[in-house]
């Protein structure tokens, strides 16, 4: 039985003025809605207790399973307001999937992809006016579900109780200096993930782990580390939260291959469909840091960038590691293919181009 969203409206709600002053300078992950939504699962009851109310601290005890054994995962994903009003989500459905992936690696209880929906669904149906207007640039209602273990227990072995919450944030461009080459530090005494771990799941400790090798990176002149396999430190895999693409010479659009500890984007596995459509041949392989070094050079790479949802496309400049770096390729706001992608995505996200490949859904 599909799950029911009780609506508690927050008796404080923010000011049209206040919104207003939000939408014209959001930032990303600052700002938050007047409500959440929260269901609970239980392991005699199942999912249930669905509610949308007013977004606030929430009460956990101290002995709470997730603080003590990270039981927990989320998703993030954006809802777009199109030019007659509406507002969409793109492939809420995979995020929904993914979800449950994540879950299953965890020990956690999967949310059905038709209450990840309704849970969208809800929020929207009391918060739409915080989905930024249209016309208003890379603007967008940041959307972040999360499942972790609350029941209140000491002990290695899967939660008992399990809640779900789905949070908002009005959000302008991942970049707020603007679309720039991002330089990329080659982290080779750390890494994400290793294998039989939870590199493909989207929990909150892959991103944890990623965080000494980008304050590396950062220590070096770099914006972002990029992570090498864990057992050879030989393949590229992914940055701490996007996905890696090379455009070559001969119009090939490469990218890691998914081995269990490459986590798989929505934006990823977009791309890979959309580059039929601009003329490249999409390749998944495990891919040589070497390659990359030398294929810059030789001019057999022609383009580097990253993906996600936060900052859809984003165009990769220098490789920078111990000793040495590889010249970007990227000039000043990346290159012809890279924007063509990033351009297309956004277009179908926006509503600006025909949905050609069924990938958006209605949410309000």
């Amino acid at each position: 039985m599909s799950l029911t969203f009780d609506v508690r409206r927050n008796p404080t709600p923010a000011s049209e003025e206040r919104r207003a002053a939000i939408h014209a300078n959001p930032g990303f992950g600052v700002f938050f809605t007047d409500h959440m939504v929260r269901a609970v699962w239980t392991r005699s009851g199942g999912w249930g207790d669905g509610r949308v109310e007013p977004y606030g601290p929430i009460q956990l005890m101290p002995s709470a399973a997730v603080l003590h054994y990270a039981q927990e995962i989320f998703e993030g994903l954006k809802a777009y307001r199109h030019a007659d009003g509406s507002v969409w989500s793109f492939r809420p459905e995979a995020n929904a999937e993914r979800m449950q992936r994540s879950a299953r690696r965890l020990a956690l209880p999967e949310l059905p992809t038709e209450d990840f929906l309704g849970s969208l669904r809800a929020l929207l149906a009391v918060d739409e006016p915080w989905v930024p207007p249209a016309g208003t640039g890379e603007t967008s209602l940041y959307l972040r579900p999360f499942v972790f273990a609350s029941e209140a227990f000491l002990g290695v072995r899967p939660a008992n109780e399990v809640t779900y919450c789905l949070i908002a944030s009005p959000a302008g461009a991942y970049f707020s200096g603007g679309l720039k080459p991002v330089t990329l530090w080659i982290s080779q005494h750390y890494a994400r993930a290793g294998a039989g771990g939870t590199g493909a799941a989207k929990t909150g400790g892959n991103y944890a782990s990623s965080l000494a090798g980008q304050l590396e990176g950062i220590e070096h002149g770099c914006d972002q580390a990029v992570f090498l396999d864990s057992s050879t430190q030989t393949y590229i895999e992914e940055l701490g939260g996007m996905n890696l693409f090379f455009v070559t010479r001969d119009n090939r659009l490469v990218t890691p291959e998914l081995t269990g500890t490459i986590l798989e984007g929505v934006t990823r596995s977009s791309i890979l469909e959309l580059a039929k459509d601009l003329g490249l041949d999409p390749e998944e392989r495990r891919i040589p840091i070497e390659e990359w070094k030398e294929g810059v050079a030789s001019g057999e790479i022609r383009e580097v960038f990253a993906c996600g949802t936060a900052a859809v496309v984003t165009p990769v400049g220098e490789l920078r590691w111990e000793g040495g770096s590889a010249p970007s390729t990227a000039g000043e706001s990346g290159g012809e293919v890279t924007n063509a992608i990033r351009s297309a995505l956004l277009d179908v996200q926006y509503g600006r181009s025909e949905d050609t490949h069924g990938w958006l859904t209605r949410l309000a």
